[in-house]
């Protein structure tokens, strides 16, 4: 039987297992590698690590894992999860099952973007959610917010910070009042409610936007509201509290609702979605599981 069984290899998922491994806990992490950041070509915000490609970070990580031989891995997706006497089985797709006291969830969230021709081409390269990940890149650019909803009242004035040279598509949606328009316009930011008929560029580049009444514009990249959900639903097969923002509620060291399962990362939705602090929660939530372990033994 494992100490900890830990289901996603993200950032939160590889830093919990290596602070279970240095404190002598058996460990077992099961990821399906099929990460949120795949379209991503390097992340950054990441002290010593900024512009790293994430196939090198997570390069990176299994090296670190690779120094302590009480952690074990497999790339797999996992098909269930049950409590039993003890702790926790795992089953997976390909028929293992697994046994663990202890089981960490650091599954992640899937972005929804918009139903809009062509987003998907520019996406993680000239189109991202996140301006404290890539809005360097993007500084002092003719930019653009795609935003269908109130976000964009926070979202806009934010991207406004690493360019002035900005436009607001709404979508063909009018929440808008004339008093936030006008708000908009006094800081230099255009305002464009029509429905988008589509992006346009090459290799990933977004250069112009067509909107439905046959106007253009030309914009270098941008920033788009996405819409999240959880990548995986064993939260709630395991009876799991969630939050108002549909994340796993936790306690500061990642205990949910039910005895012996713990949530991490992304998952719990429980603020700014960024490399580091998903580490960061991965290895305050290790030791958190290390804490109740040598607790129940003492």
């Amino acid at each position: 039987m494992f100490d900890c069984i830990i289901i996603g290899g993200g950032p939160a998922g590889l830093n919990a297992a290596l602070v279970l491994g240095r404190a002598k806990r058996k460990v077992l992490l099961l990821d399906e590698n099929k990460p949120r950041n795949a379209v991503t070509h390097a992340s950054h915000g990441f002290l010593t690590r900024d512009g790293i490609k994430p196939s090198a970070f997570k390069e990176a990580a299994y090296a670190d894992l690779r120094k302590y031989p009480n952690i074990e891995w497999a790339q797999v997706r996992v098909g269930a999860m049950t409590k039993e006497q003890g702790g926790f089985s795992v089953q997976t797709e390909t028929k293992e099952t697994y046994h663990a006291r202890k089981i960490l969830l650091a599954t992640g969230l899937k972005d929804q973007l918009p139903d809009i021709a062509g987003i998907e081409s520019f996406y993680g390269s000239s189109l991202f959610p996140c301006p404290f990940c890539d809005g360097w890149e993007l500084r002092d650019r003719p930019l653009v917010v795609i935003c269908k909803d109130e976000r964009v009242l926070h979202l806009g004035k934010l991207i406004w910070n690493w360019s002035k040279d900005l436009v607001i598509c709404t979508n063909g949606q009018r929440f808008l009042t004339d008093e936030q328009k006008t708000a908009f316009l006094a800081n230099g930011i255009k305002v464009i409610e029509e429905e988008i008929a589509a992006l346009e560029g090459e290799d990933g580049q977004l250069q112009n936007i067509r909107f439905a009444d046959g106007q253009e514009i030309n914009r270098e990249g941008g920033f788009v509201a996405v819409d999240l959900q959880q990548a995986e639903a064993f939260g709630k097969a395991l009876g799991c509290t969630y939050n108002e923002q549909g994340g796993i509620k936790t306690d500061p060291f990642g205990r949910t609702s039910v005895a012996g399962v713990y949530a991490s990362g992304d998952t719990t939705f429980n603020g700014p979605q960024q490399l580091i602090l998903a580490a960061a929660e991965g290895s305050k939530v290790g030791a958190g599981i290390v804490i109740d372990l040598v607790d129940e033994e003492f």
